[in-house]
């Protein structure tokens, strides 16, 4: 069966930083665009930055497993290998993330690699894998 793909817009503070980010570092591939917004295939999912600096960025968090998470935030989920090589490179681009990669729920139904970092506009981003994709909605 088919997963239907997702679409997210967002805010960024400016066009061309997220064309950097998105397009150069996390590699997606554009889209349509206008002035204001730009489409990047993320992953083979549809999000769209919109230009409104004012509402970019995270600002609550919450516990997760000892760590505090960013409540809004979006990502996606990676098999291990691909999580692996975005984790590289995140780091030989001296990427700083809010939570580094690790293992979290370690030995429990969903365990699963995270990372968390922000984009330039402050939004934040999960990258996560599952070496069981059955854990995904495990209880």
């Amino acid at each position: 069966m088919d997963i239907p793909r997702f679409h997210l817009a967002f805010p960024v503070r400016d066009i061309a930083e997220a064309r950097a980010f998105y397009g150069g570092l996390i590699g997606c591939a554009e889209g349509r665009s206008a002035p204001d917004w730009v489409d990047f295939d993320f992953y083979g999912h549809q999000i769209v930055a919109h230009l409104s600096p004012d509402e970019a960025g995270h600002r609550n968090t919450s516990a997760v497993d000892g760590e505090q998470v960013p409540v809004r935030h979006f990502g996606v989920i990676l098999t291990l290998d691909a999580w692996r090589e975005l984790a590289e490179r995140l780091k030989a681009a001296k990427v700083k993330f809010i939570i580094e990669p690790q293992v979290r729920f370690k030995g429990l139904p969903g365990e699963q690699a995270t990372l968390f970092f922000l984009d330039p506009s402050g939004n934040a981003l999960e990258f996560k894998a599952f070496a069981d994709d059955k854990m995904v909605f495990a209880k």
